[in-house]
């Protein structure tokens, strides 16, 4: 499971986006609809910043192919998976997230992971995962929401760093997750892939304010967040690429039940275009104009439909 669950947001962003879910995507079970001529589609997925921005895409994509859109966002992976295929026809998805969850669910909590860096490769492994829970996956986007390390920019420009491998052989103490010793996306992969020296972890959250404040003030050296964080910029903060690739694929990508695509052909076309149209700098930018700038997941999606002709 990824190291993540959104923590990049200060509490009141969350408060915040928790607000916009509601009103403009009826999280919670209230609907959030158009008239359509093209039949009803239910979107789900969780209740979380980023979710809420490419829901809300889905979203007013679909009304505008003519479908009548309710969005539901529930708060874990479990709940949308137990209607999903059923009452829910689309979820946006993570690569990484939902093979991991089929996998898990199909050969037990402790079976290894068929994701690789490699969003092809892995949905290859996980097709009869896909085929037996009756779930389709359109194309991934580049965009990819994955753990990530990141540093001061003024400790970047002193040391010449661009990639985790220029840390090859130095000390560092690392801000993360209470349970980042040992995984290999985390202090076991900065250590043994890297050659990373950690010298000690501070167990101070997942891209938390205090993670962002240990590494800010010198405290630690490396901080603990995702790829699409749209707060370090303006924290003097700048993340190192991944890369020898210890961080398993974690690309946006559409999930559709199999069952109801078939007879709804029209909607690969208008998604899988948005999942083109997306990288994880535009998703970056635009998780920022939300987390930082305040400005609401809807109104934040249909810029960027309009703005790249999609809508």
């Amino acid at each position: 499971m990824k190291l993540r669950r959104w923590a990049a947001l200060a509490a009141a962003s969350l408060f915040f986006l928790s607000a916009c879910a509601s009103d403009d995507l009826g999280s919670g079970g209230d609907d959030s609809s158009s008239s359509g001529d093209k039949g009803s589609v239910t979107i789900s997925g969780q209740s979380f910043p980023e979710a809420t921005l490419v829901a809300s895409m889905y979203q007013q994509l679909l009304e505008h192919e003519g479908y009548t859109v309710k969005v539901q966002l529930v708060d874990t992976r479990d709940v949308y998976m137990g209607q999903f295929p059923g009452d829910v026809q689309i979820v946006p998805e993570y690569v990484g997230g939902i093979l991991d969850f089929l996998n898990a669910k199909a050969n037990g909590a402790d079976a290894e992971s068929i994701v690789t860096n490699d969003p092809a490769e892995s949905i290859s492994a996980g097709e009869q995962l896909l085929s037996d829970a009756g779930i389709t996956l359109l194309d991934p986007s580049s965009a990819t929401d994955q753990n990530a390390f990141f540093v001061t920019q003024k400790y970047a420009d002193a040391n010449g760093l661009t990639n985790l491998s220029d840390l090859s052989g130095r000390k560092v103490a690392l801000a993360a997750a209470p349970d980042c010793e040992g995984r290999a996306d985390c202090e076991g992969g900065l250590t043994k892939v890297y050659g990373i020296d950690i010298t000690k972890i501070l167990p101070l959250g997942f891209a938390s304010d205090q993670t962002y404040q240990s590494v800010i003030n010198d405290e630690s050296q490396l901080g603990l967040t995702s790829t699409t964080d749209g707060t370090l910029a303006d924290q003097g903060l700048v993340l190192l690429n991944d890369d020898k690739g210890i961080q398993a694929a974690q690309n946006l990508v559409p999930a559709v039940s199999t069952e109801w695509l078939a007879d709804h052909q029209d909607v690969k076309d208008p998604l899988n275009k948005l999942m083109a149209a997306l990288t994880t700098e535009k998703l970056t930018e635009l998780n920022g104009r939300i987390s930082v700038d305040r400005e609401q997941p809807d109104a934040v999606a249909a810029d960027f439909l309009s703005s790249e002709g999609l809508i």
